[in-house]
């Protein structure tokens, strides 16, 4: 038991613990339903029927590129065996200081082609703009270097189409995901963004831009990303779209109408977390101007993209995430709580604070006290250890249910060592990984207090091509 503590202190923590695991278990009831009315969907009609559409709105693909010599080319081949009948893919070249834009030269035969827009949002100057001899339907931007956002906005002004995919470079987009993904926007006009489930291609074998042969791997880190990503999607995406409080479209892969994006404003620059800020704006706008603001996800796995495999590259990650969530969350303070902005405001805002900016400081704070209780006799051990396995074997309940639902609905690991490999990167992360993730997280608020708005670098090892793919004289 409990020595030495308030009565209260203790009623409160285990109250505000009840809470959050009650949420999840409501999460995760929404989600079973949702997933289950998503594939009693008829797809193959819809796509067949939008491929030889005229009236499919035209999209065009923001792909901004930093230093992505080592990805880009697969990202770029993987746009271009995209299934859809009005495309335009424009990839943006953030000044890099690599050999980004040279590559794309030279592999697209680029040729240069003046510049005719409409400047509408703020970013900056644009070197020149090249069009592919090879593939006209692909244009490459080349900018001075204001980052992701700053890019995203020169992709919007230059952008010609209905709907603007905003993505990474290193994103490898599975041939029917652009389909799958503008279906909301054809069904329902209260649409204004879609996200859809992102898969980690680490030690995946690529083809052509595409993902042939899924595979879990076999290092622990990516390999419980994997655990992280499945539950992340299927678990928690797919729970807040039914129940309507979406926040998050990921930036890695996203749709959203262009004309609400620009009305927004576009990508605001002075945060990291860009593409949670949009969407919130873009919700708020929509309760406030009485425009579309249903933010849809489809849970179909319809890009895969490359994650950290060092601890540090993967902390600073991690941390400029909960930068930008406590950013996004603090600059819309104001919807907190109020009926004007319906269920953002009384529902999606508060549980964001209370089951994802919050828990990791608890967590830690609820760690380091366990620690100096039992050291100084306020703690029972056994109580710690009790209360230590139960949240331990509930995290394991939910990667359980979440790898469960993925060989339910969309398998994509089918080999016997894949999914032995899931089940044991699902029993680690709650030893040791979890725990870093949420001191990482106290770096990243820590860092947001003092006003560190620094993106960071993520190095990027390339994805691990197939066979028939790798230079015979690289073999």
């Amino acid at each position: 038991m409990i020595v030495g503590l308030p009565w209260w202190v203790a009623w409160t923590v285990l109250l505000y613990l009840a809470l959050v695991n009650s949420f999840y278990l409501v999460l995760l009831g929404a989600a079973c339903v949702e997933l289950r009315t998503h594939k009693r969907r008829i797809w193959h009609e819809r796509r067949e029927r939008l491929l030889g559409s005229r009236v499919a709105p035209r999209l065009s693909m923001l792909a901004p590129a930093f230093n992505e010599e080592a990805t880009v080319l697969e990202s770029v081949r993987s746009l271009l065996t995209l299934s859809y009948p009005s495309l335009e893919i424009i990839v943006i070249n953030d000044g890099s200081g690599d050999a980004t834009l040279d590559v794309l030269r030279r592999e697209f035969d680029l040729a240069p082609i003046h510049p005719i827009y409409r400047r509408q949002v703020e970013h900056a100057h644009v070197r020149g703009l090249y069009r592919s001899r090879q593939k006209p339907g692909l244009l490459v931007v080349d900018k001075v270097n204001g980052g992701k956002a700053d890019a995203l906005n020169a992709g919007l002004d230059i952008a010609s189409g209905e709907l603007v995919c905003a993505m990474d470079a290193d994103t490898l987009i599975e041939p029917d995901g652009l389909l799958r993904m503008v279906r909301p926007f054809l069904t329902r006009e209260d649409i204004v963004a879609v996200g859809g489930t992102i898969r980690v291609a680490n030690d995946c074998d690529v083809r052509g831009g595409r993902v042939v042969h899924a595979r879990v791997p076999t290092r622990p880190l990516p390999g419980i990303q994997v655990v992280e990503y499945l539950r992340a999607f299927l678990f928690g995406r797919c729970g807040w779209n039914r129940l309507g409080g979406n926040l998050i479209v990921s930036g890695a892969f996203g749709l959203f109408r262009r004309d609400a994006v620009l009305d927004a404003g576009g990508y605001v620059h002075d945060t990291v977390g860009e593409d949670m800020e949009l969407i919130a704006h873009l919700r708020r706008r929509g309760y406030e101007h009485g425009g579309p603001r249903r933010v849809e996800f489809v849970p179909d796995p319809v890009a895969w993209t490359e994650v950290p495999e060092t601890l540090r590259v993967l902390g600073r990650q991690r941390d400029r995430w909960h930068r930008g969530l406590a950013d996004v969350l603090w600059r819309h303070r104001d919807v907190a709580l109020r009926p004007r902005y319906g269920s953002l405001g009384l529902f999606a805002y508060p549980v964001f604070v209370l089951t994802e900016l919050l828990p990791p400081v608890l967590e830690i704070i609820g760690l380091v006290g366990a620690a100096v209780g039992i050291a100084v006799g306020a703690l029972d051990a056994s109580f710690f250890l009790t209360f230590a396995l139960v949240v331990y074997g509930y995290g394991l309940v939910l990667n359980a249910i979440s790898l469960m639902l993925e060989e339910l609905t969309f398998p994509r690991y089918p080999r016997l060592v894949d999914r032995v490999l899931l089940v044991l990167w699902m029993t680690l992360e709650n030893i040791g990984y979890r725990q870093l993730r949420s001191l990482w997280a106290i770096r990243g608020i820590v860092k947001y207090l003092r006003g560190d708005r620094a993106w960071g670098t993520m190095t990027r090892g390339g994805f691990a091509l197939a066979p028939s793919e790798i230079p015979l004289e690289a073999r």
